[in-house]
């Protein structure tokens, strides 16, 4: 296997781990784009029905260029997110800071916070 497919292959179990974790947490619908959704795969959106959140899973041994992927995201009325998981330095979610004082001030009103 060269190493532009073993790190396709990687990137997609990770999204297969991500899938069964997101179903755990309640998005019983939850699928994979390349499965479900060839519109939201090429939109950049790892997951279907995860709502109100796209998805964007990365697992590079470098960090990306998290600006180019939010920005490669869909402009629509969810929150884009990007979970980063690095060999050996766990995993990150990104998010713009906009994204993040909106779910912050949601919180706020429902008295969650």
């Amino acid at each position: 296997m060269t190493k532009k497919n073993n790190s396709r292959a990687v990137g997609h179990t990770y999204e297969r781990i991500l899938r069964q974790e997101f179903i755990e947490l309640g998005w019983d619908k939850c699928q994979t784009s390349r499965y479900a959704s060839r519109e939201h795969d090429d939109a950049n959106v790892d997951f279907v029905n995860t709502e109100p959140f796209n998805f964007q899973a990365k697992r590079w041994t470098h960090a990306p260029s998290y600006h180019d992927v939010l920005k490669s995201m869909p402009d629509d009325n969810h929150y884009n997110i990007i979970i980063h998981k690095r060999p050996n330095k766990g995993e990150v979610v990104v998010m713009s800071k906009n994204s993040f004082y909106e779910i912050i001030k949601m919180l706020k009103v429902n008295q969650i916070i």
